[in-house]
C-alpha cells in the first residue's frame, strides 16, 4: 500500500501558513504554497473546537478522501493545508467535498477540464 502524501513536520506547516495564500468558506480554510517538487502534499488540521476525537477523526477522513478523489484534477507541485471549521462537524461527505472543490477553484489549482 502506498503512503499518503501528507505534510507532517511542524516546520513545514509553519512555512505554508506564513508564505502560502489562504481562502476560506463556511466549512474549511485552505492554505496553498507552490513548491518545486513534483507531487502534491496535504496537511489536515482539525482543532478540539470541532468536536471530540471521534468527530475530529471523521472530518479528517472526509477531507483526506476529498483530496484523494480530486488529486488528478489539481495541479502538481503544491503543499496544501486544510483547516476544518466547527461547522464541518455536522457536515456529510458531499458538503465537505463541495467546500474543498470550491476552495480549489478560488485558488485556481484545478486543471482545465477537457
Amino acid at each position: 500500500m502506498k503512503r499518503f502524501p501528507s505534510v507532517k513536520k511542524n516546520s513545514d506547516f509553519q512555512v505554508i501558513y506564513k508564505k502560502g495564500k489562504s481562502y476560506a468558506n463556511r466549512l474549511l480554510v485552505m492554505y496553498v504554497y507552490r513548491t518545486e517538487s513534483d507531487g502534491t502534499r496535504i496537511g489536515i488540521s482539525v482543532s478540539k473546537k470541532v468536536g471530540n476525537s471521534v468527530v475530529r477523526h471523521r472530518v479528517t477522513r472526509l477531507i483526506r478522501e476529498s483530496f484523494r478523489l480530486n488529486r488528478e484534477q489539481t495541479d502538481s507541485g503544491l503543499d496544501i493545508i486544510v483547516v476544518a471549521r466547527a461547522a464541518a462537524a455536522d457536515s456529510d461527505y458531499k458538503k465537505i467535498e463541495s467546500a474543498y472543490r470550491h476552495l480549489c477553484g478560488l485558488h485556481n489549482i484545478m486543471k482545465e477540464s477537457k
